[in-house]
């Protein structure tokens, strides 16, 4: 398999965009339309993640420590639509059939047999990942809390019937009643509990199929349901540095799980978390942030406001994290929106932070 030849093929493929997912949907329900029910009506949130996982699939082709994990965690997260290990010849045969009407007078047979090479070593990770996970395909859980604290963020929280296990750091796909077979990724807010419920985190998005529903009013009681913990942004327990946090809006929901997971250490490193927003109101929440670090000696939190004066500390996270201090001999966790992360991580690895300390 030539990893930079399936890179240039599928650069030129995807500058078509949007008609590369539809077309592949297209080809995979005419030919299979038994695997129609295992898709939500509304396909455009589905079209968009096919062609960032083909993006990040074909982006680790020649780096097998970083696409084996992701292609397992693909695995276990489709166990809750139904899909077992007979469906992934289907979508093989309708991925390249997708590739080379895309591809054009581009095709060739070379590049048939490293997209053939590349989907059977895609599928056999999926199928491993697939068969040898123990527990359910999703978890039914019920809403227990709902606390509004912005015009458009809320913080949930949930119940599920069976032991959830997890990492902090890590995220779960959550699906509604009122929108059934779409499913919206959510990082979990707080550290595993004794009573076994989880915090989420949510920002409602006006046309979000998912987020308009959980963010804006979920009644109590209400079902959900979760797919299996995904994600490798997890604590370096074995470190002993200190750590740096940069939380951009609701990217402070993992942080926040894995600062709560630094709490339970018997000797906790420093950790300096700073929390961003454009406006003060959007620092939903400092005072459960700040109360923690009352009682935490080791723990720092500065906010910090992009938009607006007023008593915090002024401009980006990176902007903030500059003036703070300097963060070479650290750990850095940085989860916010792109823009924000991409500008935190330059300003850290320009400061001298080495690459592999700066976890995104």
């Amino acid at each position: 398999m030539d990893a930079q030849r399936l890179k240039d093929n599928f650069a030129k493929v995807a500058q078509h965009g949007d008609a590369v997912a539809l077309f592949f949907y297209s080809h995979l329900f005419l030919a299979h339309p038994e695997l129609r029910d295992m898709f939500p009506v509304a396909m455009a949130t589905t079209r968009d993640r096919l062609l960032s996982a083909l993006g990040q699939i074909v982006s680790d082709a020649d780096n097998v420590d970083a696409l084996v994990p992701y292609l397992r965690d693909l695995g276990r997260d489709h166990r809750k639509f139904g899909a077992v290990a007979g469906h992934f010849p289907a979508v093989g045969a309708s991925l390249v059939a997708t590739l080379e009407y895309f591809s054009g007078r581009d095709w060739t047979e070379e590049l048939r047999r490293d997209w053939t090479e590349a989907y059977t070593l895609v599928a056999g990770g999926m199928s491993e990942a697939t068969e040898a996970m123990e527990g359910p395909a999703w978890w039914d859980a019920t809403v227990t809390g709902f606390e509004r604290r912005t015009m458009d963020i809320a913080v949930l929280r949930v119940a599920p019937s069976q032991p959830y296990p997890y990492q902090p750091g890590q995220s779960a796909s959550l699906e509604c009643d009122v929108r059934p077979r779409l499913w919206r990724f959510y990082s979990m807010a707080n550290a595993p509990r004794e009573d076994g419920t989880l915090d989420f985190h949510v920002r409602a998005v006006d046309g979000g199929g998912v987020s308009s529903v959980l963010g804006r009013y979920l009644p109590i009681g209400s079902r959900l349901r979760l797919g299996p913990p995904i994600g490798s942004f997890t604590f370096d327990a074995a470190s002993r540095r200190d750590v740096v946090m940069a939380a951009g809006g609701t990217g402070l929901a993992p942080l926040k799980a894995i600062t709560e997971q630094v709490a339970s250490m018997g000797s906790p490193p420093r950790v300096h978390l700073l929390f961003g927003a454009r406006t003060a109101e959007e620092l939903y929440d400092l005072p459960q942030l700040e109360k923690m670090a009352a009682a935490s000696p080791w723990l720092t939190v500065t906010a910090c406001v992009s938009d607006e004066p007023c008593g915090y500390e002024q401009g980006t996270v990176a902007d903030v994290m500059a003036r703070c201090g300097t963060w070479q001999a650290w750990d850095a966790y940085v989860c916010g929106s792109s823009g924000m992360v991409a500008a935190t991580t330059r300003y850290l690895a320009a400061a001298g932070t080495p690459r592999e300390r700066i976890f995104v």
